[in-house]
């Protein structure tokens, strides 16, 4: 594993960053002595179950759940809107992408004073997921260690091997698209896929300096990615077809696109889109850019975030502590919502032991455990990613389409989201 990069960014820096809102007061719960309630809106599959299961348990804590839509398609503005209009919840599915976002508009409350003590629950990239400088947000839930998928029928046939290094990974791209003009390695990536490949590069995409915001974008470790791809793509060796796309999924099916460089939770959207291709993939480590090194980068992953105006923190810790940890509920919550634990006593759960028949019998989350160590600590959101990824999307999409480059899309989204961060009174380092 890398050696741990810590977070940069302090308390003190977090604060003078922040876009205080006002009136963000909560009635919500009590801290004093008597049942204490709380109210959690979430999204995920067998959360409402969860929350039974835990006031079975603690009978001095009443947790209510309350479904919204999931956070890009209006969950996150509900949440803010609530926090504004003083009657938010205590607790929140957050995506770690997202928690800057929120820390920086003054959304979230620190809990670090219960705890303190409980980071070594979680894995170390996880639980800086949820820190900023001394404060603490609220607890991990789930992460998403990236990892290769490979349709193993078209590799049998060429007689490949999964690669083990990235420069292999492009050899074999030449061989694949050799094979059949309609067959390539890859598609293109966008927005928290994209951003996992950077992550295990050691690239940053933000940071911290001072009471200013460092934005990375640009820099030399991420034009190394963006250079190392826009070889394949000016090789014609990537695919048209969009992620997600049905076209997308009819490649993956017929095997004209072999390969996804993914999360944990792939696993779930191939085997839920591309049903024809079952027994045909299978699941190997993530490349690397030197042999023998083991790094990994993340896509996705959400913790259970405590809002701004939360009374019974203690409480609101207890809940969020006992969902991310809870061998049980957790276990339900594999099956239910293919969540991959960031509590380090979950690795071993029964429910990621399976053989699956669609990976041809492979017990795939073997390999995301060894992943899960080590994706590399350190990565820093920045506060405003929904605008950050939404510019990002639009100047990679046009790149990846041979239009423009990946290094010149880096470098305007740097532009714009620098130029948006100053629009919205926030210092940055130049």
């Amino acid at each position: 594993m890398k050696a741990s990069r810590t977070r940069t960014a302090g308390t003190a820096a977090i604060a003078a960053l922040a876009l205080a809102l006002t009136g963000c007061s909560s009635t919500e719960g009590d801290s004093g002595t008597g049942s204490q309630e709380l109210t959690f809106w979430g999204w995920s599959p067998g959360y409402a179950d969860a929350v039974k299961a835990f006031n079975k348990s603690h009978p001095d804590i009443k947790v209510t759940y309350q479904e919204v839509q999931p956070g890009a398609k209006g969950g996150y503005q509900k949440m803010l809107n609530a926090v504004q209009a003083g009657n938010a919840p205590c607790l929140a599915q957050v995506g770690y992408e997202t928690l800057s976002s929120f820390a920086a508009q003054g959304a979230l409350q620190d809990v670090r004073e219960h705890a303190e003590g409980e980071a070594s629950d979680f894995q170390p990239a996880a639980w800086q997921s949820v820190q900023l400088g001394d404060a603490v947000y609220g607890a991990p839930v789930d992460t998403g260690p990236m990892a290769l998928f490979y349709n193993k029928k078209v590799y049998d046939s060429l007689g490949l091997k999964p690669p083990a290094t990235w420069d292999e990974y492009q050899e074999q791209a030449e061989r694949i698209h050799a094979s059949d003009p309609d067959r390539y390695i890859s598609s293109p990536y966008l927005n928290y896929d994209y951003a996992g490949l950077s992550w295990q590069t050691g690239a940053s995409w933000f940071g911290v300096k001072g009471d200013s915001w460092k934005v990375d974008l640009a820099s030399e470790a991420n034009q190394k990615v963006a250079a190392y791809w826009q070889g394949l793509v000016d090789g014609g060796l990537i695919s048209g077809a969009p992620m997600y796309d049905q076209a997308w999924y009819a490649g993956l099916g017929s095997g004209n696109i072999a390969t996804v460089v993914g999360a944990v939770w792939q696993a779930g959207v191939i085997k839920g889109g591309v049903k024809d291709g079952a027994g045909d993939w299978a699941v190997a480590p993530m490349p690397q850019w030197k042999a023998g090194e083991k790094a990994v980068g993340n896509a996705g992953g959400s913790a259970t975030a405590v809002l701004k105006g939360c009374k019974p923190t203690e409480a609101a810790w207890t809940f969020a502590h006992w969902l991310s940890t809870d061998r049980t509920t957790y276990g339900d919550l594999v099956t239910k919502a293919s969540l991959y634990p960031a509590a380090v006593g979950l690795l071993d759960l029964p429910q990621l032991q399976v053989k699956d028949p669609y990976f041809g019998g492979q017990p795939i989350y073997d390999v995301f455990a060894d992943a899960a160590a080590e994706v590399t600590p350190g990565w820093t959101w920045g506060p405003i990613m929904t605008k950050t990824t939404t510019d990002l999307d639009d100047a990679l999409g046009k790149a990846w389409a041979g239009k423009g480059s990946l290094k010149d899309a880096l470098v305007t989204t740097r532009s714009k989201t620098v130029a948006e961060l100053k629009n919205q009174g926030l210092k940055v380092a130049e």
